[in-house]
C-alpha cells in the first residue's frame, strides 16, 4: 500500500492552483498550474489501501486505483503507467475531463476529503510522456479482418485501440476535418489543449489504426457500402441530438445550440478562419443548463470578451453538503464551482424561460423567466416572478436526446429502444449481425469513462464475433448502471 500512515498524516486535499482569473481569460491555455510532485505524491499515500477500494464501484473502467496510488507515492512511474493503462485507454482524457465519481466512492471520503485520485491519474500519465515510457503498441500479427469504426470520440477510439492491438485493421470514420469528436470540437483548449489528443491519434496511427476524417457515413458511404467493405462495424456516434427550448421567440436570430457555438470558438482558439463565427464579444449571454457543456459555454463567452454572462437551470441550488438521500458511496447533487464559474458572470436556479423578445431586426433583444418551485413533484411557475434580462446571445446547453436517427443508423436497419438510442445485444451487437454500438449511441448521454469503458467492452464483443472468443477486457456491459446518482 503507499504510505501507512498517510491518510493520518496528511489530512488536507490538496489540488494545483489555478491560474489567476485576469490571466487566463486572456487566452486559451488550460487553467490549471502544474503542482509540485511532493505534493502529488503525499497526496497519492493519502490512499488507505482499503480492504474493498469503494473507489471501484465509481469507476466504470475498474481502474486499479490503490495499485497506481502506490507506484505515484513511491515515484514508480513505470509502473504506475502500466497500471493505469491495464484498464484505461486514455488517462490523460479522463484525468482531465471526468467529474470522478471514484473520489466521491473514495473510503476516505467517509470522513475526510477524499484522495486527489483524478490528479493523480492525469500526473502519471503526463509523466509517462514525459518520460518515453508510452510507445506504440502494434500488434505481432493481423487477423485478415476489418472492422470499420464510425466516429472519433472516445468510444470510437478506446474500440479502435483495441482491436487495433488484437490484430485486426481498423478504420476511423470521421465526418469533421480532424479526429477526436467533442474531444477536440466540443471540450475547450482551456479544458483539454488538442496537443493532448493529438500525441494520443499519433500513438494510435502508429499502432496501424487508419483515420477517414472528412467522411460522412450515410452520406459520403451508405450504411451499406460500409458493411460490404468490412467483415464487422461499430458505431460510436454519440448522443448528437441536442434538446430545444419550444417557445415564444425561439426562431429570432442569436439563439443556438451550444455545439453550433462550441466548435467555432474551438476552431478559431486554435488559429483558425471561421466564417460568420457567433461571438459573444460585447454581448449579454445567458446560457440555458448548468451543466459541463453550461460551463464550457460560459468560459469560452469570457475569453471572447462577452459584456456579461448569466447561466439559468431549472432545478434549485443543490447544497454544499451531500444530501441524506444520496449517501456514501453515490455521486451526489452537489454546487460545484467550475473554473468558467469562477471567472464570472451570475447563477441562476430555479427558473424557467416563458419566452424570447426580439429588436427590430428580428435579433434576440432580452429573455423572459419565471422562478419556478416543485408543487406535487412537478415544476411550477410561482406566480409574480415574472422578468426580463437582456440577451443578445442564448446558447441551449441542456443536454442530448440520442444519436442522429437520418443517415447510417436508418439506412443499417437497427433496432432503437424506447429512448431512440441503438439497441444492443449482451455483446453490444445490433440487431443487425456484425454491427455493434457503444457509447453515447447505446447507453444515452454519459459520462467518458462509460463511453471508454463501453469501446473496450464492444471491442472484445467485436473480436469474439470475428474470431470466435477474445482475450480482450470487458469492463462493463449494456445493461450496467452506475452505482452513482
Amino acid at each position: 500500500m503507499a504510505d501507512p500512515q498517510g491518510f493520518l498524516t496528511t489530512r488536507e486535499r490538496e489540488l494545483p492552483t489555478r491560474r489567476p482569473v485576469p490571466v487566463r481569460i486572456r487566452d486559451w491555455k488550460e487553467v490549471y498550474e502544474e503542482q509540485q510532485l511532493g505534493q502529488l505524491q503525499r497526496q497519492a499515500g493519502r490512499c488507505m489501501d482499503c480492504g474493498i477500494p469503494f473507489c471501484h464501484s465509481g469507476c466504470p473502467l475498474g481502474n486499479l486505483i490503490p495499485e497506481w496510488n502506490d507506484f505515484a507515492w513511491r515515484g514508480d512511474w513505470s509502473d504506475a503507467i502500466e497500471r493505469l493503462h491495464a484498464t484505461n485507454n486514455f488517462p490523460e482524457f479522463t484525468g482531465r475531463l471526468c467529474p470522478a465519481p471514484c473520489e466521491t466512492a473514495c473510503v476516505l471520503g467517509i470522513n475526510q476529503p477524499a484522495v486527489t485520485i483524478k490528479q493523480v491519474e492525469v500526473t502519471t500519465i503526463e509523466r509517462a510522456f514525459d518520460e518515453g515510457l508510452v510507445k506504440p503498441l502494434p500488434p505481432e500479427r493481423l487477423s485478415g479482418k476489418t472492422v470499420a469504426v464510425v466516429g472519433s470520440g472516445p468510444a470510437g477510439l478506446a474500440a479502435a485501440q483495441q482491436l487495433t492491438r488484437a490484430g485486426h485493421t481498423v478504420a476511423v470514420f470521421e465526418r469533421a476535418d480532424k479526429a477526436g469528436g467533442l474531444l477536440r470540437y466540443g471540450i475547450p483548449e482551456f479544458k483539454m489543449e488538442k496537443a493532448v489528443l493529438d500525441r494520443r491519434l499519433a500513438q494510435m496511427e502508429a499502432e496501424g489504426t487508419r483515420f477517414r476524417n472528412g467522411m460522412d457515413i450515410g452520406v459520403d458511404i451508405t450504411g451499406r457500402q460500409l458493411r460490404d467493405r468490412y467483415d464487422a462495424v461499430v458505431l460510436a456516434l454519440g448522443a448528437t441530438v441536442p434538446r430545444d427550448l419550444d417557445v415564444a421567440g425561439r426562431e429570432l436570430g442569436g439563439i443556438h445550440q451550444a455545439m453550433e457555438y462550441l466548435p467555432q470558438g474551438n476552431r478559431a482558439a486554435l488559429g483558425e478562419q471561421v466564417e460568420d463565427q457567433i461571438l459573444a464579444t460585447g454581448k449579454h449571454v445567458v446560457v440555458i443548463g448548468g451543466g459541463d457543456t453550461g460551463a464550457d459555454c460560459i468560459g469560452t463567452a469570457h475569453r471572447q470578451g462577452a459584456a456579461s454572462v448569466t447561466s439559468l437551470e431549472i432545478m434549485p441550488q443543490p447544497g454544499e453538503d451531500r444530501p441524506s438521500n444520496q449517501p456514501w458511496p453515490t455521486y451526489p447533487m452537489l454546487y460545484r464551482v467550475a473554473s468558467a464559474h469562477e471567472e464570472g458572470g451570475e447563477r441562476v436556479y430555479a427558473v424557467s424561460t416563458t419566452e424570447f423578445v426580439g429588436d427590430d431586426e428580428g435579433n434576440v433583444a432580452a429573455l423572459r423567466l419565471t422562478e419556478v418551485e416543485l408543487v406535487d413533484g412537478k415544476l411550477t411557475a410561482k406566480p409574480g416572478t415574472e422578468r426580463e434580462i437582456p440577451a443578445q446571445l442564448v446558447l441551449f446547453a441542456m443536454g442530448f436526446l440520442g444519436p442522429q436517427g437520418p443517415g447510417v443508423v436508418e439506412q443499417l436497419g437497427v433496432d432503437l429502444d424506447e429512448r431512440s438510442n441503438v439497441r444492443r445485444d449482451k455483446n453490444f451487437m445490433s440487431s443487425v449481425p456484425g454491427v455493434f454500438v457503444a457509447g453515447d449511441a447505446g447507453r444515452g448521454q454519459s459520462l467518458i469513462v462509460w463511453a471508454i469503458a463501453e469501446g473496450r467492452a464492444a471491442a472484445a464483443g467485436v473480436d469474439a464475433w470475428l474470431t470466435g472468443s477474445s482475450a480482450l477486457p470487458r469492463p462493463v456491459a449494456p445493461t450496467d448502471r452506475p452505482l452513482t446518482v
